[in-house]
């Protein structure tokens, strides 16, 4: 079921203070994560809503439900992260119409979005998701294949790299989510100190159930659905 509009302001509240007070705790500086609203399965009168209440960043799953909601919110301004899966025959879209994409894990696609965005825009701001738990059906690159992606979209000149991308299994320890979140920042970290002027400065990490431990690890950016607007309905 949807979120009653009235609770909103509540839920986003609490992530806000579930945010600030790992921050705290991990020493992090609480304007370094940002907080991105996962709107799959919500519709554009909901997103408006938490866009009212301060939320810049929103994040989508797929296209064809995105594009009404873009189109319909697009007066507002605000900043799209496409976080689904990237299929080649959606590329254009995606790269004509989203700010951000998180789950580039095939240089086909990289290329793509790059030939694709429209000169008049800024580039496309790109992540590279990892895999981690080889979880099959998720998405990603193996950590060991990353630095020859890296290395291909970086020459790439309408996409900006800005970094790395997981989904990690769920655990029911923080302990055992720290683990997943620490692999990809070391990841990260080792590409920086094997690329010579690499800056990734984004580590798209946590969800509504982790996202302590995804700030202990340094996340730069949240992906949160359900904390913020509920269970989606399933119909």
């Amino acid at each position: 079921m949807l979120i009653r509009p009235q609770n909103l302001r509540e839920n986003l509240q609490s992530v806000r203070d579930r945010i600030g007070a790992a921050a705290v705790h991990y020493a992090r500086n609480v304007d370094s994560v940002t907080l991105l609203a996962v709107g799959k399965g919500q519709p554009a009168g909901v997103l408006a809503e938490a866009a009212a209440l301060g939320l810049r960043d929103f994040g989508e799953n797929y296209l064809q439900e995105a594009l009404p909601k873009l189109e319909a919110l697009r007066p507002l301004g605000l900043t799209w992260h496409f976080i689904g899966q990237v299929q080649s025959n959606k590329t254009r879209e995606i790269a004509g119409q989203f700010d951000w994409v998180h789950t580039i894990d095939r240089l086909k696609i990289a290329q793509r979005l790059s030939e694709q965005r429209p000169p008049e825009l800024a580039p496309l701001q790109a992540c590279i998701q990892v895999s981690v738990g080889g979880e099959p059906g998720k998405g990603g690159i193996a950590p060991a294949e990353a630095p020859t992606l890296v290395a291909a979209m970086r020459e790439l000149p309408r996409l900006r790299l800005r970094g790395l991308m997981c989904v990690p299994p769920a655990e029911a320890t923080l302990a055992s989510q720290r683990a997943w979140f620490a692999e990809v920042r070391s990841l990260r970290d080792a590409l920086c100190r094997g690329s010579p002027g690499l800056e990734l400065d984004t580590l798209s990490m946590g969800m509504s159930g982790d996202l302590e431990a995804a700030i202990a690890e340094g996340s730069t950016l949240v992906r949160i659905g359900t904390a913020l607007f509920g269970p989606r309905r399933r119909d």
